[in-house]
């Protein structure tokens, strides 16, 4: 794909059930597939959180929706089109044995377009789950994409269509617009690109707040057979929420690596050597949008997304690392995602649960429970601040699954 005009300002997620096409709607709007990993391609899934850039812009002259595109010159009368925003796409894994990826994923996201397959039954259980996913983590921002209506007639879309509002009903995307599309056939994407752009804000951000970048992917850039003169530091990708950063800034990562000796974390400190956007290289980065940082950290501290999870920001500056969270609990009635209904029980002292705290995942045991407050300590410390929200698993079987939220006191 070209390179955009200027840097992503939004993070859009593409959220649903594993067979709805969320990487083709992606890959239809944007002309890259995201899931490039070679079990994803031998699996036809997403595995691990794809994203992809794309620019938005509206053609002066021609009629709504085919004024929408993502090229600067019209598809329709190939007059200039007036740059409306760039954004980046979030594909998260719909399997439920991959709901902790697409918690992470959500949590970079300012709004999403959730999926649903208008030849299958609505919902589909992994479809109610990442609703319930996006509704925990505080999104209010959904546009529904009703896809696959070229594999069925005319009165079954309209049953879909009415199915799905029944759906919506009393959730956070009621009154969600539904846009009837096949992402196979490249069909109605200008009313989907429509739909995202009047109902997804850009949010607002603070530029000169204290920088905060939530890492989602982290590499090592060098081949085998590099020459030392040939070597990159570490690389990390994810989304700044706030503030600016600049190459050349010194950056600490929380809550760190842990320190072979002592078994305890320790902070990383680095100097930021490049950014990348889908803008190409640049010398700052602002919130919104995926962003690669280029580092001198030691390339083996990143490669196989060993920082997943870690936030970064400026020396000194990043929010508190904690062993053990104190939580105001919200459960569900029942948990999310499992073959039969089942009944959320109330939390156990003893009790290990899973916690998806922004883009970390850790394990955490409960070691009190009183008044709705719960003290989880964690297996890996993290970095979050008051008011955080955190997801909460627990282990149902042979899975984990969502019962319920929890807010950072």
């Amino acid at each position: 794909m070209a390179k955009l005009p200027q840097q992503p300002e939004v993070n859009l997620g593409a959220t649903g059930h594993v067979d709805h096409g969320k990487t083709t709607i992606v890959e239809g709007i944007t002309g890259v597939w995201t899931s490039d990993h070679s079990e994803e391609l031998r699996r036809g899934i997403t595995i691990k959180v794809g994203y992809a850039d794309a620019a938005f812009y509206k053609c002066p002259s021609c009629p709504s929706p085919q004024c929408y595109s993502t090229s600067p010159k019209c598809p329709e009368c190939e007059e200039d089109g007036k740059l409306l925003r760039a954004v980046s796409f979030v594909d998260a894994p719909g399997h439920e044995s991959l709901m902790a990826n697409t918690l992470s994923g959500a949590a970079l996201m300012d709004g999403s377009i959730l999926v649903i397959a208008a030849n299958e039954k609505v919902p589909q259980p992994q479809t109610r789950e990442h609703l319930l996913a996006l509704e925990m983590l505080g999104m209010k921002h959904i546009v529904i994409a009703l896809n696959k209506i070229d594999l069925i007639d005319d009165s079954r879309s309209l049953a879909a269509y009415g199915n799905i509002e029944a759906f919506l009903e009393g959730s956070v995307a009621e009154g969600a617009p539904i846009i009837p599309i096949s992402a196979q056939r490249r069909l109605n994407i200008d009313a989907l690109i429509e739909a995202v752009e009047g109902h997804i804000p850009t949010p607002q951000r603070d530029p000169k707040a204290k920088p905060l970048m939530h890492i989602l992917r982290s590499f090592d850039v060098n081949r085998p057979g590099y020459s030392i003169d040939e070597m990159k530091g570490g690389v990390v990708g994810g989304s700044v929420i706030r503030g600016e950063i600049r190459v050349g800034d010194e950056v600490e990562f929380g809550p760190g690596i842990v320190d072979a000796k002592s078994g305890k974390y320790e902070r990383l400190i680095a100097e930021v050597a490049s950014l990348g956007t889908g803008a190409g290289l640049v010398e700052k980065v602002t919130p919104g949008g995926l962003v690669a940082l280029g580092t001198t950290l030691d390339s083996a501290l990143t490669k196989s997304d060993a920082l997943v999870g870690s936030v970064l920001g400026l020396p000194g500056e990043l929010p508190p690392i904690h062993t053990s969270l104190t939580l105001e609990i919200n459960l569900f009635d029942a948990a999310v995602c499992t073959p039969d209904l089942v009944k959320v029980e109330k939390m156990n002292v003893g009790e290990p649960f899973r916690l998806n705290v922004g883009t970390a995942v850790t394990l955490g045991t409960t070691k009190s429970i009183k008044n709705g407050l719960a003290e989880v300590d964690l297996r890996r410390p993290v970095a979050a601040e008051e008011g955080s929200r955190v997801a909460i698993s627990r282990r149902i079987g042979d899975r984990w699954r969502l019962i319920g939220s929890g807010i950072l006191k």
